[in-house]
């Protein structure tokens, strides 16, 4: 069985990818699959949040194990049969930067196609280290516009300095 998943970030409209991947794979068949296709490097400490349809975290998995189990070891049918429908795949651990991996049904499964694999694409993959901003409503919202003002007097009735090129007798 194939299942399809789609994957958006909070605060950046423009990016969207949907995958597709075995119900049989593991987090981490999922994990490489994502570092791959988002150019990030493959030595960072990950985590997936197992997220119900309510919104509530219901699991942690990470690449070692933190109570829920590890990524080699979370064969992805079993948190969907759990209700975990959503995962925040979080790739920047100590800014909390994550992507939300969608649960969206089954797909067709084509003989001659590899899994897991990108079916659709739209935006720029975000920086994996970066940060700065991901988005251009984060850059706009933190430029702080300085009040331009003008001058309450005027300057004209100040005498100029005499400038040191002038010969003095």
């Amino acid at each position: 069985m194939i299942y399809r998943f789609k994957a958006t970030m909070r605060g950046n409209r423009q990016f969207l990818r949907e995958y597709e991947i075995q119900s049989s794979a593991t987090l981490y068949d999922f994990h490489n699959f994502l570092i791959a296709d988002l150019a990030f490097a493959p030595d960072q400490l990950v985590l997936f949040r197992g997220v119900d349809k309510n919104g509530k975290v219901c699991s942690e998995y990470g690449l070692f194990d933190m109570g829920d189990g590890t990524l080699d070891n979370i064969i992805l049918a079993d948190c969907i049969a759990k209700g975990e429908i959503r995962f925040q795949y979080i790739y920047d651990i100590f800014n909390n930067r994550y992507m939300m991996l969608e649960y969206v049904g089954e797909a067709e499964e084509f003989p001659r196609e590899t899994y897991p694999r990108l079916v659709t694409e739209r935006g720029t993959r975000p920086d994996q280290f970066s940060s700065e901003h991901d988005t251009d409503e984060e850059f706009h919202a933190s430029v702080k516009h300085p009040a331009i003002e003008e001058p309450d007097e005027d300057f004209e009735d100040i005498p100029e300095e005499p400038s040191d090129d002038e010969d003095e007798d």
